[in-house]
């Protein structure tokens, strides 16, 4: 059975773990304590960049998210979360490249803005040109996959309700909104959302983290 190693408030191992369900893949899920456990040997072997999220499938290793969605497309193709046509795909691998290096990145600064408030104004434009961006993108479909969902879905639908349970508000963006309230009524989005008390002590490592200069870690979390 496919392994995948994960910790349930990394909201790069969700799109990992969002897609295996949604797939209907039988996996086995192995948690990694990232207080620690993701140095040691054991780990280290398996992903010498000590991150999650990594699947082990067939006795082949798999690290790095967008790497790993791939895989899962090509190995287990039924359900389909990628489309066919060149356009629907470049379209697809735009949402997730935005969502990878213009939303994450501002994850950690806006969770600690709630520290310092004066430093969000940058970040809030900044985030409202992604979800600007998404909305377009989206159009009058129910998700970036058209009718049905799609990886772009999985990518951006594991990082834009985080933002949402941060404070952003998705009134401006109708059809975004809509989008999102479509994600959290799966079943896969709620057995993999953090519940409050988890998320509360994510944000205040998050914010530790970012307080003491260690961000690197944060865009692998």
């Amino acid at each position: 059975m496919l392994k995948f190693y994960y910790h349930p408030l990394s909201p790069i191992a969700r799109r990992v773990w969002l897609a295996l369900l949604e797939k209907s893949i039988p996996f086995e899920l192995i948690l990694v304590d990232l207080r620690g456990e993701q140095m040691k040997p054991e780990f280290l072997a398996i992903n010498p960049f000590h991150h999650v999220p990594v699947i082990c499938d067939r006795g082949l290793q798999i690290i790095e998210s967008l790497a790993i969605l791939d895989y899962l497309e090509q190995q287990y193709p039924h359900p389909s979360l990628s489309p066919q046509s060149p356009e629907a795909l470049a379209k697809m691998r735009m949402v997730q490249c935005v969502t990878m290096s213009e939303l994450m990145p501002k994850l950690a600064p806006f969770v600690y803005a709630e520290l310092e408030p004066t430093s969000s104004d940058s970040l809030l434009e900044h985030i409202d040109t992604v979800l600007q961006f998404f909305s377009q993108e989206l159009g009058s479909h129910s998700y970036f996959g058209g009718d049905g969902l799609n990886l772009a879905d999985i990518v951006a639908g594991a990082t834009v309700p985080l933002f949402c349970r941060l404070g952003i508000s998705l009134t401006p963006y109708p059809n975004l909104e809509h989008w999102h309230q479509s994600l959290i009524d799966r079943e896969a989005w709620q057995q993999t959302s953090p519940p409050e008390d988890q998320f509360q002590l994510w944000k205040r490592w998050v914010q530790r983290q970012v307080k003491q200069g260690k961000t690197s870690s944060l865009a692998k979390t």
